[in-house]
């Protein structure tokens, strides 16, 4: 097992663009010319569902009000039931508190990747990531569900909880991957030991432009014995990202919590938009408000995306450790020579 740092470069959604020239006139060569360019599109995907919570997928593009730091904003791109690629960062709670129940879960997870595998797009891949002290990358992004598997079925519980980092990172190395990016993470529990904090793991996940779906495995109905401070920090993350929080128990309620799941992902909306009118955000922080005009109906959107300048590159973080997969064997010493 290699110990990896992981180093973080921010992406901006409003991005601006250098192109250089290089100019000749009358065969005399000049110095190099930037020009910047504001190529600004703003991505949103959007989940609307119904009062029974069902979710609605026939709503066209007039049907929508997207606003910017509260300017009303124009579409121009629009898809309905996008089959944009998802990249799903699978997160795995392997924490002490999970051991008697990681192998039903796990159960659960396959059959969730089964049907996700199922249908939908070809490109559509799940990257395999474990969080207890440490966070571990199981398996790089794939669409083999064997591959996937075998991991998941190794998992032992053990340690503490490092959920704030496992996000952070996760969503890090969401950035890179094209269309749309997804977190689903498994878990039966609040943070206990991560060196980052929520905002830290929230800001993270809004870089990325992912969508989170905490599934918070709750084996205790009375309050007293559960996390409530835990489960309040998830629904933050959820809402604060455009996904949500499910709460079921063991067995056919979590399949039914990984149904839910897909049946959002292949309805979702994407839509786009050039800022227009923005006043600026202090904190580079731009809020997001996205509506329809049917009031009966609910929308889920992230809260908002950072766009106003630059981020430094995050610093090192030494509690990631990757799993080498995949590689080629080293080749074989010819005794002979």
């Amino acid at each position: 097992m290699t110990v990896l740092r992981w180093q973080q470069k921010a992406r901006c959604v409003a991005c601006t663009v250098p192109l250089t020239l290089l100019l000749s006139v009358a065969g005399i060569s000049q110095e190099p010319q930037t020009i910047r360019v504001d190529v600004r599109l703003v991505p949103v995907v959007a989940t609307v569902k119904d009062a029974s919570g069902a979710p609605v997928g026939s709503l066209d593009k007039p049907d929508f009000l997207v606003r910017d730091n509260g300017v009303p904003q124009e579409v121009a791109v629009f898809e309905r039931h996008t089959e944009q690629p998802l990249s799903i960062a699978l997160l795995i709670d392997n924490s002490g508190s999970t051991a008697k129940d990681l192998k039903y879960e796990v159960d659960s997870v396959v059959r969730f990747l089964q049907a996700l595998f199922r249908e939908g797009n070809r490109d559509d891949a799940v990257g395999l990531y474990s969080f207890n002290y440490q966070i571990v990358q199981q398996h790089r992004f794939s669409r083999d569900i064997r591959s996937l598997e075998h991991p998941l079925r190794l998992l032992k519980g053990e340690a503490g909880t490092a959920l704030y980092d496992a996000i952070y990172l996760a969503a890090g190395e969401l950035r890179s991957r094209r269309g749309r990016r997804v977190i689903v993470i498994v878990t039966d529990g609040g943070d206990t030991v991560s060196g980052k904090d929520f905002h830290a793991a929230l800001e993270s996940a809004q870089m990325a432009d992912c969508v989170l779906y905490p599934i918070l495995v709750v084996p205790i109905e009375n309050d007293a014995g559960r996390n409530i401070g835990g489960e309040n920090a998830l629904t933050g993350l959820a809402r604060g990202t455009g996904g949500r929080v499910f709460a079921p128990t063991l067995g056919a309620s979590m399949d039914r919590a990984f149904d839910q799941i897909i049946r959002e992902l292949r309805t979702q909306y994407f839509l786009g938009y050039y800022p227009k009118n923005v006043p600026p955000s202090k904190d580079r922080f731009h809020r997001l408000e996205v509506r329809v005009n049917r009031p009966e109906l609910q929308v889920l959107a992230r809260s908002g995306y950072y766009g106003d300048a630059g981020i430094e590159d995050g610093g090192p973080d030494d509690r990631i450790s990757i799993k080498p997969q995949g590689l080629p064997a080293p080749p074989k010493k010819n005794k002979g020579r």
